[in-house]
């Protein structure tokens, strides 16, 4: 759009519902899978089955069977009555990762053009990131909870190494 290069990268995440069930799940339930497995179940009484994001970089958005397999083998694991449920619709979405897996909120070379990219939070971060994007906007200047989240720490190096970024992935 301005030309300007962002050290992120597109994977593909998929996630899938069941046919509606009498209220089951009151919390989102994570399972430690080699994608990260997780579970809640929606207004609608629908199991919603999901994993982080997909491990090649791609803009397909389609579903591939081998995660929804590792969704379903780790779901079964803890909930084995689950294995009556019947998969009702599968989608997939692009998920743009910064290099180190956490947010950019940062200026730009270009004049009057900020970035702000969720990092493998996603909407779970949306709040604070909007709150922290705003400030930068009006004020030309970083808040203080998004002070190393600029651009420039991947040129000079200085990479965020948070190890529960990781477990979104």
């Amino acid at each position: 759009m301005v030309g300007q290069r962002l050290p992120i990268t597109t994977q593909p995440l998929q996630a899938w519902v069941s046919e509606p069930v009498k209220p089951v799940l009151n919390e989102i339930v994570v399972i430690r899978s080699y994608y990260g497995t997780y579970l809640m179940q929606s207004d609608k009484g629908e199991i919603v089955v999901g994993q982080g994001a997909d491990p090649y970089p791609s803009y397909a958005q389609r579903g591939t069977f081998p995660i929804i397999e590792d969704a379903t083998t780790s779901m079964l694991e803890v909930f084995p009555s689950f294995g009556r449920l019947k998969l009702l619709r599968h989608w997939a979405g692009m998920l743009d990762i910064p290099y180190d897996g956490s947010p950019i909120i940062s200026k730009t070379n270009t004049c009057g053009f900020y970035i702000d990219v969720a990092g493998s939070g996603g909407f779970k971060t949306t709040p604070a990131a909007a709150n922290t994007f705003a400030h930068l906007i009006a004020k030309d200047t970083p808040h203080p909870l998004a002070e190393k989240l600029g651009l420039e720490r991947f040129s000079s190096g200085r990479l965020i190494q948070e190890g529960g970024v990781s477990a979104n992935r």
